[in-house]
């Protein structure tokens, strides 16, 4: 496609070079890309158009102020608001992929790899996208829900490769920002709804309204909710009129707890779920729903639950140790992740290793340290990507929450609060780690280092 069509809808231009995609992230740009260099954006703005450049851009789209480069710059008045339009004219193949969206505070990484597992079991190719990955490509993502250009060439590629299929994370920021627009949503989860995010918006209403709004819209003719969680009701209304399926715990006939997970019985069919953690029952029951949803009959899904295999640090069990790594980051997150562990090792003392991310909400912290010191036996509180954040001011506002009579261990270098963690466990205990789960780097405020908790606990001796 010429630069000209793919502007006709918008200005008028005389500029017709080829062009093969389109981006927003100027790292991220492909020879032959057009640049959209958004006003203000922190990794989209015109101070990133000479990166742009270099990787191989052929054009770049401005907002609002007139520049010189190398290559040809138009000015669209009000750029982002035609994001959608730009996305859907290139990549027009995007909206005829299906697309099962999930979306909740907690569970919408494990939601999504459970129902992408059982697709592919049950020989349906499909592509999943969110916090982990896009599969099908080499990227890695960095935003739960990846950006509307992103989303489209992701899609678009998809088709021409033959899957029709997507199994997308729908964060709250993507639905705000608009970022999955105009795509073929037919299929809407709701894993849970707890506290999060609100340095972004601001409260509890303003999150779960923007949450809400997945399950409303027109392309969505099935929702898949979670009956146990407070706000069902809420997000219930919200999908009026479109087809609803429901599930919760009891829809168990029997849960055992065991060391390795759950024996449950589920519609007469017994087997063993190798998952720790009620949450996780919650989160296999979420993907079998939406198989049925999707038309699968129960004695097709049930037999493949035990197959499943869970998301890289979500309760990952490091090897032969009483060690586990989960992503947990919120309140919820981090009392589920305890208990988990308190209801299959019941005679164990529970070692926690967590700290808070900077420059995100910080009401949950003092939440997240009273949570901790009632649940843990003992506490090692640590950095977890201080950002632009002081580490100690983050530590200081855990502690808040914490009563001065709990003794509590504070090693801001997060590698060594592990290691000594890991070395120094008792014979009765067992560890956790949370917070930064999959994650392979740390984030300070002059520098990104390589870290993951995963390899920091296989490589101790």
């Amino acid at each position: 496609m010429k630069i000209n069509q793919l502007l006709s809808d918008i200005t008028p231009t005389q500029i017709n070079i080829e062009i093969h995609g389109l981006c927003l992230i100027a790292a991220n740009v492909q020879a032959g890309d057009v640049f959209v260099a958004l006003q203000g954006q922190s990794t989209h703005g015109i101070e990133y158009i000479d990166q742009a450049i270099e990787k191989g851009c052929v054009a770049v789209l401005i907002d609002s102020q007139d520049i010189e480069c190398a290559v040809p710059a138009i000015r669209i008045d009000n750029l982002s608001e035609h994001l959608q339009t730009l996305a859907a004219t290139f990549y027009h193949n995007a909206t005829k992929v299906k697309i099962i969206g999930i979306t909740g505070t907690n569970g919408k990484t494990s939601v999504a790899c459970f129902i992408s597992q059982l697709l592919a079991m049950l020989e349906v190719k499909n592509g999943l996208i969110g916090t982990l990955s896009i599969s099908q490509s080499k990227q890695r993502s960095k935003q739960t829900t990846p950006d509307i250009l992103t989303l489209y060439r992701t899609l678009d590629g998809y088709f021409k490769h033959g899957i029709n299929t997507a199994v997308l994370e729908v964060s709250s920021h993507g639905i705000d920002q608009n970022r999955t627009s105009g795509l073929n949503i037919t299929h809407a989860v709701f894993t849970n709804f707890t506290q999060d995010h609100l340095d972004y918006h601001q409260d509890l209403n303003a999150y779960q309204s923007v949450k809400a709004r997945l399950f409303s819209r027109s392309s969505v003719v099935s929702t898949i909710l979670n009956r146990d969680d407070n706000y069902y009701s809420d997000f219930l209304k919200a999908a009026k009129g479109k087809e609803n399926t429901n599930f919760g715990l009891d829809d168990f006939e029997d849960i055992r707890p065991t060391k390795q997970g759950f024996l449950v019985t589920l519609k007469n069919f017994v087997f063993e779920l190798p998952f720790l953690g009620e949450f996780n029952l919650l989160n296999v029951l979420a993907a079998f729903n939406t198989l049925r949803a999707l038309g699968f009959d129960d004695e097709k899904i049930i037999p493949l639950l035990h197959k499943l295999t869970p998301p890289p640090g979500r309760m990952q069990k490091i090897n032969n140790r009483l060690v586990w790594v989960d992503y947990a980051h919120t309140p919820d997150a981090i009392e589920n992740a305890i208990i988990t562990l308190q209801t299959h090792y019941p005679n164990f003392n529970i070692r926690l290793v967590f700290g808070c991310g900077g420059n995100r909400d910080k009401n949950k912290r003092a939440k997240m340290g009273k949570i901790a010191s009632k649940l843990a036996n003992t506490l090692i509180l640590t950095n977890d990507n201080p950002r632009n954040e002081e580490p100690r001011a983050i530590i200081n506002d855990i502690l808040n929450g914490i009563d001065d009579s709990y003794e509590v261990n504070i090693t801001l270098d997060r590698q060594l609060a592990i290691e000594t963690a890991v070395t120094t466990l008792g014979e009765n205990e067992c560890l956790l780690i949370t917070g930064k789960g999959h994650e392979t780097t740390q984030q300070f405020k002059d520098k990104t280092i390589n870290l993951s908790d995963i390899d920091i606990v296989k490589q101790i001796k």
